[in-house]
């Protein structure tokens, strides 16, 4: 019966968003939906395992410090969106230099971000077969890289970002039904008189919080709406990045709550764990989860593909087909020297310098208005950005 629910759950909140003629038609949902979707594929089923295999009942902790830390810089960029817009293209200064040092930055984080998410797919897909073998998940994912690239090389990329919606919508519903299984299942353990946190760890040590610092990606998204200036008004991204972040707050907090009473000594960085975790509770969670992992690994990557080579046509001025052979090469580069956490960990770092440069800009900003308040809070955003930047590393 609890695998028919989740199914049903699963299915009815992702059709309801695909299919919904209100949401289609609402400016202010899509532009909500884009920074979600994308904070939500970045780490979200990766979360769970390696910041529970380091903090295990202080998990949650761990989480709301993350997520403080991508809220303080979505309030930067939010301040960007507002007070920096209006004057990108006047006569460059400092701050449009600054500006435009993170747009090439953020280039280069989305070609790392490509291969971590089709890493990250490649291992899910293979999971399904029972295999855990590092050279086939390079080769399945380096395949999936020429693929998309070849795609966009020859027609563009906009087919498959029409995809996006779905692959969405399955993701969100998908995560909808796995809180649910998850309530029930601590609601049954409550009632049983077993339930009980994981054991604590004696200590954390400095690479424990390294390790911390080097998982800011799967926090990371919001900035995406940044970039809607062609679809939407500076008004409506700031309500619906910060409406974003808030939503993806609240789920993030409530799959580590439910999640922690499964967390078990020798979590470590097998990122598909979460697909073991989560077994125990239903049948159905398993395939339902890799099935959505897979959808919204590639439509991340796809979407990151086509917006790493948009920078550099616009930044670089390379002509679209040479930006995504481009992408496609460093890509795959990347694939065939990192492991999934290490590419994780410089993803983390690369998103960290785009976001240090970010909360630099709204710190000029809000300096040259004598915003004192503001030019402080925006500095210590940038401080931080640049301690994940420096001392984030991968998960063992």
């Amino acid at each position: 019966m609890m695998n028919i629910l989740i199914i049903a759950i699963a299915l009815s909140v992702a059709g309801f968003l695909a299919f919904s003629k209100k949401l289609n038609t609402s400016s202010a949902w899509r532009a909500t939906l884009t920074p979600l979707a994308s904070i939500m594929g970045s780490g979200f089923l990766v979360c769970a395992p390696l910041i529970g295999g380091i903090a295990g009942p202080w998990s949650l902790f761990f989480m709301i410090g993350l997520l403080l830390v991508a809220y303080a810089v979505g309030a930067c960029i939010r301040f960007n969106i507002r007070h920096f817009e209006p004057i990108e293209n006047a006569q460059h200064g400092t701050v449009q230099r600054v500006a435009l040092a993170s747009r090439m930055v953020l280039a280069i984080a989305y070609f790392i971000s490509v291969a971590y998410y089709l890493q990250l797919l490649a291992v899910f897909v293979l999971s399904i077969f029972g295999i855990d073998n590092s050279i086939a998940a390079k080769a399945l994912s380096s395949t999936i890289l020429i693929a998309i690239s070849i795609v966009g090389i020859t027609h563009g990329l906009s087919s498959m970002e029409r995809l996006e919606k779905y692959a969405i919508s399955l993701n969100l519903g998908m995560i909808c039904a796995l809180l649910f299984a998850l309530l029930c299942h601590n609601i049954q353990l409550f009632q049983n008189n077993t339930w009980q946190l994981p054991l604590s760890k004696s200590h954390f040590d400095t690479t424990d919080i390294r390790v911390i610092l080097g998982l800011l990606i799967v926090v990371q998204g919001f900035e995406t709406s940044r970039y809607l200036g062609a679809e939407h008004s500076p008004q409506e991204r700031i309500t619906t990045m910060r409406r974003a972040q808030w939503i993806s707050s609240a789920i993030y907090i409530i799959f580590i709550s439910l999640m922690t009473v499964l967390f078990h000594p020798g979590l470590g960085s097998d990122v598909t764990e979460v697909i073991q975790l989560t077994a125990p509770v239903a049948a159905v969670l398993p395939i339902l989860l890799t099935v959505a992992a897979v959808g919204s690994q590639f439509s991340a990557s796809v979407a990151d593909e086509a917006a790493a080579g948009g920078l550099l046509e616009d930044v670089f001025k390379v002509p679209t087909k040479r930006a995504y052979l481009l992408v496609m090469i460093v890509s795959v580069s990347l694939t065939w020297i990192t492991s999934v956490t290490e590419v994780i960990s410089i993803a983390s770092r690369a998103f960290a310098v785009y976001y240090l440069l970010q909360c630099t800009v709204a710190a000029l900003l809000a300096n040259r208005e004598k915003n004192h308040p503001r030019t402080l809070a925006f500095s210590l955003s940038a401080l931080l950005c640049l301690i994940v930047a420096l001392f984030g590393i991968p998960a063992e």
